[in-house]
């Protein structure tokens, strides 16, 4: 951990929803004038796309899996190696994976390929990570370390399910029964890799459909927030400023000590985001020179803009 160069981890698996918590934090670091350094944990996979195929059907021929999940499919040393420099200097190297044909303009590749690794910006507040990894601790490697505020996002499998299908068909163009198979084909990965994870997270945000999600492969549409509840863990409170919730969660209930349901959510996940990640945000980043800048902000004066 490093109160210089702060690190803050979006972890969760393909389709639980970092990458909505990623958008909703980027936008309040920008609205509080933080510079962060992004990291996608996609751009840390080994193979490209046409790659990952080849390698995958070798695996299977000599009765082996491989996948996006595990250290087979990733350079985990890498992105460890990553977070350990910044946190040391705030310097280090990131690229992209292009996933889509609308990425291929921006970045100027082929879908299914990585860019070039370039060096992060400088002066930046801290580094944000969002992806399948943040948490990781497995094979010798040990991400999580060097992790200063570490958040799990993780729906009931169901809907992690259902909204993996509907991102990949719809945003990614890949085929339901081949997002299908790459789902059941990873379950040994997502059981050792992904889930310990949840362990040692400082909070998790869980969402919950109130609606029948029994069937996840053939379900069309996501369940919407109003249908949910979401449930929210936390590690060690201690380490948490908690301000009123907004009234606009209902019938918020401690179910346990370290846990609390939130049994309505009338408008986007950013409010319990607002309500529980902002505070722990700034704590984390306190030390930092914008931190210090604006100190005089308050807790309640910034809860009330």
């Amino acid at each position: 951990m490093s109160a210089r160069h702060p690190i803050v981890a979006i972890t969760g698996s393909s389709g639980a929803g970092t990458s909505t918590v990623e958008t909703a934090m980027s936008h309040i670091l920008r609205r509080e004038s933080f510079t962060a350094a992004h990291i996608e944990g996609d751009s840390f996979h080994r193979y490209e796309r046409q790659a990952m195929k080849a390698a995958v059907r070798e695996a299977e021929e000599s009765g082996g899996t491989l996948s996006h999940f595990g250290p087979e499919g990733n350079l985990f040393e890498r992105l460890e190696g990553l977070f350990r420099e910044y946190g040391e200097s705030g310097l280090g190297e990131h690229r992209h994976y292009v996933h889509n044909e609308a990425e291929a303009a921006e970045y100027a590749a082929d879908p299914g390929t990585f860019t070039a690794w370039t060096p992060l910006p400088e002066n930046t507040d801290l580094l944000f990570y969002e992806g399948l990894h943040g948490g990781l601790r497995a094979d010798g490697v040990d991400v999580a370390r060097y992790v200063d505020l570490l958040v799990g996002v993780v729906p009931i499998i169901n809907l992690e399910w259902i909204q993996k299908i509907h991102r990949d068909t719809s945003e990614r163009g890949h085929d339901r029964d081949m997002v299908t198979e790459t789902i059941l084909r990873r379950m040994p990965d997502y059981i050792n890799y992904i889930t310990p994870q949840f362990t040692w997270t400082d909070i998790n945000f869980q969402r919950v459909p109130m609606v029948d999600t029994s069937n996840p492969f053939i379900a069309r549409d996501i369940p919407s927030l109003d249908e949910s509840m979401i449930v929210v863990r936390f590690r060690d409170p201690r380490k948490f400023i908690l301000p009123a919730l907004d009234h606009e969660m209902t019938f918020p209930v401690l179910s346990e000590k370290l846990t609390l349901v939130l049994l309505k959510v009338a408008r986007m996940v950013t409010i319990p985001l607002v309500t529980f990640l902002l505070p722990l945000a700034f704590r984390t980043v306190r030390s930092t020179s914008v931190f210090r800048r604006s100190a005089a902000v308050g807790w309640p004066d910034f809860f009330s803009s």
